[in-house]
C-alpha cells in the first residue's frame, strides 16, 4: 500500500469571486521530491501557502501523515516561499539565532544548518551583504532548524547562476536520503526533470496531471500539452 506524507482533498481557495486553487486534490509519497509546475498565476504559490498555515482553505482538507492538518503539523513542516524573510543588519548565525529561540531549539542546531548548505564560513558578513543565492540558501537553513519531515521549497532556483543551481540541486538530493518529504514549486522543467520523482502540474488553478517522472518523457512536450489542452 503506498505510504503518502501529504494528500489535499477538493482544496480549493477563493478571494472574492475569484477562484485561484480550485478543486485540488495531490498525493505526496513519502521520502519523495514532488515537482509542482504550472504558469506563472497558475496557483501554485496559492496552494503552498495553505499547506503552510499562511492561507485558510475556502474548500476542502489537507492530510498530513495520515491525519488532519492543524496547526500543531506546523512543527514538522519546513518552508520557503516566494523571497526569504531576513533581517538584513543581521549576519546569518544571528537571522537564524532569532528563529532558533523563537522555536525553543538548541543554538547548537544553527551551525549543523549552516554547514548543510554551505554557509558556515560567512562570519560577520550581514544577510543584506549575501549575494542572492546565499540569500537563498540562508533561507533553506531557516526552513530546515526545526528538523522538518516536509520541506516546501517554491521557486528556489530563482535568481542562482548555473553553479548555484548545481549547489541546489545536490542539497535538495539529499533531503529525502535524510528522511525528508519535499515539494518543489518551479517553472524550470529541466531541474524538475533532474530532481523530482512525481509531478503535478497546475493551470488556472485547477490540477490537470499528476503522476510518476518517467526519465525517457519528454517533460517540456507534457508540460506544454497539458497547459494548453
Amino acid at each position: 500500500m503506498e505510504k503518502y506524507f501529504l494528500e489535499t482533498n477538493h482544496l480549493t481557495k477563493t478571494f472574492g469571486k475569484q477562484v485561484v486553487v480550485d478543486d485540488v486534490s495531490i498525493k505526496v509519497k513519502i521520502h519523495t521530491v514532488y515537482g509542482l509546475l504550472g504558469p506563472n498565476g497558475a496557483g501554485k504559490s496559492t496552494l503552498l501557502k495553505m499547506l503552510t498555515g499562511l492561507l485558510r482553505p475556502t474548500k476542502g482538507e489537507i492530510i498530513i501523515n495520515g491525519h488532519p492538518w492543524s496547526r500543531k503539523d506546523l512543527k514538522d513542516i519546513g518552508a520557503l516561499i516566494e523571497s526569504p524573510a531576513l533581517y538584513g543588519n543581521l549576519t546569518a548565525h544571528e537571522n537564524l539565532l532569532v528563529h532558533a529561540k523563537l522555536l525553543r531549539l538548541p543554538e547548537s542546531r544553527i551551525q549543523e544548518v549552516l554547514h548543510l548548505v554551505g554557509l558556515e564560513n560567512t562570519g560577520k558578513k550581514k544577510a543584506s551583504q549575501l549575494s542572492f543565492g546565499m540569500k537563498q540558501r540562508l533561507g533553506i537553513a531557516k526552513a530546515l532548524l526545526n528538523h522538518p519531515k516536509l520541506l516546501i521549497l517554491d521557486e528556489p532556483t530563482n535568481g542562482l547562476d548555473p553553479l548555484g543551481i548545481q549547489d541546489l540541486r545536490k542539497l535538495i538530493k539529499s533531503f529525502t536520503e535524510n528522511g525528508i518529504t519535499v515539494i518543489l514549486s518551479s517553472h524550470i522543467l529541466s531541474e524538475v526533470k533532474q530532481l523530482a520523482d512525481y509531478i503535478g502540474i497546475i493551470q488556472n488553478g485547477k490540477l490537470r496531471y499528476e503522476g510518476k517522472i518517467d526519465e525517457s518523457q519528454d517533460l517540456e512536450k507534457l508540460f506544454v500539452d497539458v497547459v494548453n489542452e
